[in-house]
């Protein structure tokens, strides 16, 4: 490190000439250069951060002013060989004010080996920034070239530093950390809110309450997480240069794996439509394939298809942005429960899997851990307002489960429509009627079907926004029993009566045939599946 103005003075060829602080008080200044001279002013000669030898001559002409240009021209101590010369009273008085240390030598010494020792020590510091600064720029690059995970970088980085690292992203959240043998007990104490004390800056500084050093992490104002040392109280200006090398690698890191998995994400896109399309016949290929994007073998491979709800947004960009993050979050939570699929996003808020099924394992058991994991990372996603998750019949072969693909979207999509509940995932037995219906729906014909069953009620509806519907909804789901649908409505049987009675006078219907029911059954059915399904609960 750089020798200071206290390093200098306590030099034995400088303490020979019995060197007395005559004023100014800060010691603590780095010394840049030694800078021998007798003239006033030294204002085109100095760059800043010199130690000024002198014999004093200009100092004792004129204190005040002599002083007063050193300070302008950043100079960071006098050494004045004044030998039995008075000191004048304003230079105290100037060197204090100035906060600039002068010293007074009682005894002549020789000013050529003072500047060589400093210099000398200067040059040293200089060969040791060389040095250190190659090794960083060696264990950095050493790390880029093996594609370094996360951990070792912030390792790295601490080890350089010989401080704790911590790596944070935008929301206070610790991603990694070394303490050097700290306890995370320790470290990590109370992290947030202590961490949301330190203002975020978008340049390596030391701030906050506790003097931590930082350095953002991502492109300038597009950072993403920030490196912290939270005990950086002792450590010098090298500090900084192995943080910010981290925080560039992480950042890199960071491009890195998105490209990647970018490709990759592309690739299983491919396949998977190249499965589901039968452009690959050959089970040995599909599988070859397959495994070579990560799908581990299995005995079975069951297909999946998760159909997510959002809220509406104008900005398509904002809206693709949040399909991105909810098939990472689909890809996290397969490979939380020690999985591996296939995915593929599709544009309409559908993520395809072909998920490897273990052996010796309940495969029911095994799609509930994994749906429940998928649901529960999607409902922490930005404007996901529902999932639903459809499942198709398993197979031992991987082109026949990718088929099975249409099946699982089918049951995916009309699974929209049934009522909230907790199931992880629906299969074809689940959704039945309003499974077909959900096929059909976009038929004119099946629409024409509900709005003429319909009509009379409909329109009475529009005009008098009255319970009548609600009723008959309610009368088909109690399977036409009127003791129960007062009791679900909680209502006089006389009052349910009525009401039946004007719904029969609406629609000219007898509410006592089943056959009327059914029909009733189905137009509801397909009025609702009409309905815009962002309602729907997760």
């Amino acid at each position: 490190m750089k020798p200071t103005v206290a390093d200098v003075l306590a030099l034995p060829i400088v303490q020979d000439g019995q060197p007395r602080l005559a004023g100014g008080s800060d010691l603590d200044r780095d010394v840049r250069w030694v800078h021998v001279s007798d003239l006033a002013d030294l204002t085109d000669l100095l760059q800043g951060g010199e130690v000024v030898l002198t014999t004093g001559t200009a100092l004792l002409a004129d204190p005040v002013g002599y002083l007063e240009g050193l300070d302008a021209a950043g100079a960071v101590a006098v050494i004045a060989e004044l030998l039995d010369n008075e000191v004048p009273e304003s230079v105290a008085a100037t060197a204090d004010r100035l906060d600039l240390p002068v010293v007074v030598l009682r005894r002549a010494i020789r000013f050529v080996e003072v500047t060589e020792e400093v210099h000398r020590a200067i040059v040293a510091d200089q060969y040791e920034e060389v040095v250190f600064s190659r090794h960083v720029h060696e264990v950095f690059t050493g790390l880029g070239l093996r594609r370094a995970g996360v951990q070792e970088i912030v390792g790295a980085a601490a080890e350089l530093i010989g401080s704790a690292v911590v790596l944070e992203d935008l929301t206070r959240q610790v991603l990694a950390f070394d303490g050097l043998g700290a306890s995370a007990k320790d470290l990590l104490r109370d992290w947030e809110r202590r961490s949301r004390l330190t203002p975020v800056a978008h340049e390596t500084t030391v701030t906050g309450p506790e003097g931590w050093l930082t350095a953002p992490v991502g492109a300038h104002r597009q950072e993403w997480g920030r490196l912290i040392v939270p005990e950086a109280g002792d450590l010098d200006e090298r500090a900084r240069m192995p943080l910010e090398r981290a925080a560039q690698a992480l950042a890199l890191n960071q491009m890195i794996e998105q490209n990647r998995t970018e490709l990759e994400m592309r690739a299983q896109n491919g396949l998977v439509d190249d499965l589901r399309l039968g452009r690959i016949p050959d089970e040995a290929e599909a599988t070859a394939r397959a495994h070579a994007l990560g799908l581990q073998p299995g005995l079975t491979y069951a297909p999946l298809t998760i159909r997510i709800i959002e809220s509406t947004s104008p900005d398509q960009v904002l809206a693709q942005g949040r399909l991105t993050r909810a098939l990472d979050a689909v890809r996290h939570s397969v490979r939380a429960t020690r999985r591996t699929a296939l995915t593929a996003l599709r544009p309409n808020g559908q993520v395809d899997l072909v998920l490897s099924l273990p052996p010796a394992r309940n495969t029911e058991q095994v799609l509930t851990e994994v749906c429940t994991a998928i649901r529960s990372s999607l409902r922490r996603v930005d404007g996901i307002t529902g999932v639903t998750i459809g499942v198709a019949s398993d197979s031992t072969r991987l082109v026949d489960a990718a088929r099975g693909l249409a099946e699982s979207s089918h049951v995916a999509e009309a699974a929209l429509s049934l009522p909230a509940g907790d199931k992880a995932f629906h299969r074809t037995t689940d959704v039945r009627l309003r499974g077909l219906i959900a096929v059909i729906r976009s038929d004119p014909r099946v629409q024409a079907f509900a709005e003429t069953e319909l009509r009379g009620l409909l329109e009475h509806h529009a005009r008098h926004d009255d319970d009548l519907l609600e009723t008959l909804r309610r009368f088909i789901e109690v399977g036409g029993n009127k003791a129960e649908l007062a009791k679900a409505m909680d209502l006089a049987r006389p009052t349910v009566y009525a009401r039946l009675a004007r719904i029969e006078r609406i629609l000219g219907l007898p509410l006592d045939d089943a056959e009327s029911r059914t029909s009733l059954h189905a137009a509801l059915l397909i009025l609702d599946s009409r309905l815009e399904p962002a309602t729907q609960k997760s």
